[in-house]
Order: structure tokens, then sequence, then C-alpha cells
């Protein structure tokens, strides 16, 4: 979901940014790119305080969550993926998300951007023990769809969403609008678009 069907990967650094700040912990740029891996809260929770308990993952994210709240309005589709999701419904093309994001957010998204009903299966941080590079969230999708994993594509951000989706037996096309098509591409995307802007099905189906 985040950096593929929306651009908020600005909204969660500053969210994370300040949280942590407000936390007493000042982190660089470099360390938050920690977040943006496509990581579970309580992975990124866990690197930045230690072995916390689970009352303190909860507060703790509830806080975080909190101050990215004040941020989510803000937040636009990543470009050109509206009319590229309707024309693959059109087609009859079935669809999922498989995301590291909480099941509240993530449900809360797909409303406000009008898809709800757009998609077979959502899978969530809630539905996985383990987050993305573990291909548990990208095979799960797959059964609910009832679509063998070599059959299915996916489109992610992050690295480690790449190799969660290779792991899973899956095609993967790397999504970057920052610069980092390199480590897509070494992490075993079989290409990198910008945005999904002019993106037919039939040029994916061709790269096959």
């Amino acid at each position: 979901m985040d950096g593929v069907l929306i651009d908020s990967h600005p909204a969660h650094r500053s969210a994370w940014r300040e949280f942590l700040r407000l936390m007493g912990r000042e982190v660089s740029e470099l360390e938050l790119a920690f977040i943006l891996d496509g990581r579970k809260r309580t992975e990124i929770l866990r690197h930045f305080f230690g072995d916390i308990d689970d009352q303190e993952l909860q507060d703790y994210g509830r806080r975080k969550d909190e101050i990215f709240r004040g941020m989510e309005r803000q937040i636009a589709p990543v470009r050109g993926v509206l009319e590229f999701l309707a024309d693959l419904n059109r087609r009859g093309v079935a669809m999922a998300v498989a995301t590291s994001a909480s099941e509240i957010r993530t449900f809360s998204t797909i409303e406000r951007m009008g898809l709800g009903g757009c998609f077979e299966a959502v899978i969530t941080a809630s539905d996985v023990l383990a987050g993305k590079p573990d291909p548990a969230v990208y095979r799960l999708a797959c059964e609910r769809m009832d679509i063998p994993s070599c059959m299915a594509l996916a489109f992610d951000d992050a690295s480690a969403g790449v190799e969660a989706a290779k792991s899973a037996g899956m095609r993967c096309i790397g999504v970057a609008s920052n610069g980092l098509s390199a480590s897509l591409l070494q992490a075993g995307a079989e290409k990198v678009i910008p945005h999904f802007e002019g993106l037919a099905l039939d040029f994916l189906v061709q790269a096959a």
C-alpha cells in the first residue's frame, strides 16, 4: 500500500521523526530509512527501543499513529494508480493488497481512496506473524485470491517487499520515485517503474 497505492513515505518519515523526538531519540536520515523498508510497526519500534513489552508496543504505536493521522489527509495516491486499477477492474483481473500496515489504517485508506470492494483480498500486519521480507503476506494474498503464486504479479517499493514476493514465487515490479531503483533490481525486481501513469496491462503481460 505505502509507496505503491499512496505516496505516504514523506508523511511516515515525518511522523516517525516527530514521535522519536518526543520520546527523546534524535535519529539521522539514514536511520529513518529503516522505517520505509516494508517492515511491521512492531519491528520498527523494537529496532529503535529494544525488546520492549507488548503493552509498550501498543502505547508507542498508538502515539505514533496519532501523529501520522494528523498528516494523513495530505497524502495523495501514487501518480496514475487509480486509473491503472480501474483498467484492471474492467478487465476482470483479480487484485489484492498485501501490506505491513495496520488493519485499521489499511482499510481506512482504501475507503478514503474510493477503492472499497476493489480487492479480492486485503492482507495486513495483523494477518501474519512475520513482516516482509518473510513471504507470508504475499502467500496469504495468493491463497485468498485462489491464484497460484507463479501466476501472480506483485508491485512493491521496498527491497524487503521485493524479496518477500520473490520468495513467495511471484514476479515483482519495483515502484520507485525516490532513487532506489538499483536496490529494488538487486533485490530481484524484474523492472522498476517511477509511477503508474500510462502503464498498460498489455505491457506487463508482454514482458512476462
